[in-house]
């Protein structure tokens, strides 16, 4: 099915359970969470109460987990996943990925800080912390591998790692009409990694983690006009450009409304003069650039792409 492209990324508590049982109603399929979103009980009791129901079983579900910067190190890797399978209560994810290419001090915080605020990095050895994850897909617990926010430069550091088990088969990274990562795409299709675009509608305004250089994608003359013409809105034109160009889009909702008008994008389609509007829409600036992380040996955003 097409559901497999549309899924949800969770931040908040408290709304996280009905927010995905609502979700598995509409059609979603593909979950997207981390352990470090402090949300998966309530993922995994959704899931468990929908199978529970017989709305679906758990194969029809694709969750994909993720490996936090302080995991990085090859001996943590396997208790980071069970963690996490713990806390959803299911015996496997279907994708596990490593979040970010940029390694932080492991133990008790997610973001260990100095006495300066600095945040504490750590060696990062990305074939090493790849090989943990081999191991964690051949023990069965998880069926695929991936990564996140890797560049050209860091996917070839695995494609090209000597005695390779596992390829990995996607690449989360931010895509949308103001940010469309031709080059990557590109790269990412010519190795048969699945591209998921993370803030495919853009972002919140929130100034702590978001540019607000780059302006409200939504409110774009250009979508306004496609989707009043399609008799659609703006998000559903932005989600449905990325769909056809082979690129997965995870949107993130709580709000019951957003997350069915969501999923209404397989009924009706985008003519090539309009994906060729859209694509010029691209400003190559991230909303989401993590300046704070910007001195790490393995930023990935550095590069060109």
């Amino acid at each position: 099915t097409t559901h497999h492209l549309h899924s949800i990324v969770f931040t908040p508590k408290g709304t996280t359970l009905e927010a995905v049982k609502l979700a598995i109603e509409v059609g979603y399929r593909h979950i997207d969470g981390a352990l470090m979103y402090f949300n998966e009980h309530e993922v995994g009791q959704a899931i468990r109460e929908k199978i529970a129901d017989g709305t679906l079983k758990r194969e029809d579900i694709f969750y994909c987990g993720k490996l936090w910067n302080t995991f990085h190190p090859p001996e943590l890797v396997r208790a980071a996943l069970q963690q996490t399978l713990k806390t959803l209560q299911l015996d496997y994810v279907d994708l596990y990925i490593i979040e970010m290419p940029i390694a932080f001090k492991p133990g008790e915080t997610f973001f260990p800080k100095d006495e300066n605020g600095k945040c504490l990095y750590h060696e990062t050895d990305l074939c090493a912390t790849w090989e943990a994850l081999e191991a964690c897909k051949e023990a069965g617990l998880t069926k695929s591998l991936g990564v996140s926010n890797f560049n050209k430069r860091q996917l070839e550091l695995i494609l090209k790692k000597p005695g390779l088990k596992h390829r990995p088969v996607s690449n989360q990274v931010e895509c949308h009409p103001y940010f469309t990562q031709p080059k990557l795409l590109e790269y990412c299709q010519q190795n048969n990694i699945l591209v998921v675009g993370y803030s495919p509608l853009g972002t919140s305004r929130d100034a702590s983690w978001v540019n607000l250089a780059c302006p409200p994608m939504l409110e774009d003359e250009l979508l306004v006009s496609i989707a009043h013409k399609h008799k659609k809105t703006p998000a559903q034109v932005a989600l449905r450009f990325n769909i056809q160009r082979g690129v997965a889009v995870i949107p993130k909702s709580f709000n019951p409304h957003h997350i069915k008008d969501n999923f209404q994008v397989f009924d009706f389609s985008l003519s090539d003069a309009e994906m060729k509007a859209i694509l010029g829409l691209n400003k190559n600036i991230r909303f989401v650039e993590l300046p704070m992380w910007s001195d790490h040996p393995e930023y990935p955003f550095n590069d060109s792409y």
